[in-house]
């Protein structure tokens, strides 16, 4: 498959690698391709700058969001919340019928540590990229975890825990079901249309608390019936 994987950041490098070495053909969107390759220098968790990253990795192109969607059957939003209105935005002429896996979080800083949901309630982010993109096919999913066990759910529990699918189009939820499966997941609950992504994206603040107590961002829910 044909997948543009939007954002530079730790989501994204590593949904990025992931799916290319599952074999798909990749390439990662961002607003300023030379900038961001331009980033070598490790940041604060020391991860490595985009630029290097890439140099590491030159079977996955980069380019700027529109080309990177121009061609992609399935886009991935791995920007963060408050960028992911905009990206789409710089893509939304390539976005007709593709499908949108957003795997962001609404994230709001403004105050300090922990953050607040810049919308929840009786709205999500998913709804609004929704809104806003209507001739795109958003699907809410992978928000409840870190990068890692997106990419590799096997690193805990073996595996053995849940994820979840927010949508309006079931037959894009069926192909980021299989998408999910490919990555490893094997517990994947269809929870409806897109107003569910409310529900996942309100797990967010426990998720933080729960990462300090526990000491690592490295667990994700399961649901046992």
């Amino acid at each position: 498959m044909r997948i543009a994987v939007f954002g530079t950041g730790m989501v994204g490098q590593t949904l990025a690698a992931r799916l290319a070495e599952l074999g798909h053909e990749v390439t990662v969107g961002t607003r300023d391709p030379a900038s961001s390759l331009a980033r070598t220098e490790p940041d604060q968790r020391g991860m490595p700058g985009f630029g290097a990253w890439a140099q590491a990795h030159p079977d996955i192109g980069v380019a700027a969001y529109g080309e990177a969607a121009r061609d992609a059957e399935l886009v991935v939003n791995a920007t963060s919340g408050e960028g992911a209105l905009e990206a789409l935005e710089e893509a939304v002429a390539d976005l007709d019928g593709t499908v949108v896996l957003d795997v962001s979080n609404p994230l709001e800083f403004s105050g300090g540590f922990p953050p607040l949901l810049s919308v929840c309630n009786d709205d999500s982010l998913g709804e609004e990229l929704q809104r806003a993109y209507p001739q795109a096919r958003v699907v809410k999913s992978l928000n409840t975890m870190n990068a890692s066990v997106m990419a590799d759910p096997t690193s805990v529990g073996g595996g053995d825990h849940s994820a979840f699918l927010s949508g309006d189009d079931a037959e894009a939820k069926e192909i980021v079901r299989e998408l999910l499966t490919q990555l490893g997941h094997r517990d994947v609950i269809d929870l409806g249309d897109i107003t569910t992504a409310r529900g996942v994206e309100m797990w967010l603040p426990l998720w933080v608390r729960l990462a300090g107590t526990l000491g690592t961002a490295s667990f994700q829910l399961k649901i046992v019936r």
